[in-house]
């Protein structure tokens, strides 16, 4: 089994446009992915993720930590929340990914083992 974080990018405020009707289908297709993680693989973790606008940024300049309200760029998307999950391979994890509304942009990353 191989570990990878799905990224979810959305575009801001379009869940607080969403029908219910919308909703409930965004409901079915999260539990139509966690249906196929759980039989080919395992989640780990999952969570959706407040606004940026709600967002803390730390960055070192000049060897000093600097904090900042907020996100640094602004972006047409932003990253709504995560699953982390572990399936045999990539064609997996795209297979369950694609199950996800379609209206989000997923990014795939495996997660390495730094240990």
């Amino acid at each position: 089994m191989k570990r990878y974080l799905i990224l979810i990018a959305y575009e801001p405020g379009g869940w607080d446009r969403a029908s219910e009707e919308a909703r409930a289908t965004f409901f079915e297709q999260h539990a139509a992915f966690s249906a196929f993680v759980a039989e080919h693989g395992r989640e780990s973790a999952s969570a959706a993720l407040d606004d940026t606008d709600t967002a803390t940024t730390v960055r070192h300049v000049d060897g000093k930590v600097v904090v900042t309200d907020g996100p640094f760029a602004e972006t047409a998307e932003m990253i709504g929340g995560y699953y982390e999950v572990e399936l045999p391979d990539l064609d997996s994890a795209i297979a369950a990914a694609a199950l996800l509304p379609p209206s989000y942009t997923l990014e795939i990353r495996p997660v390495i083992d730094v240990t």
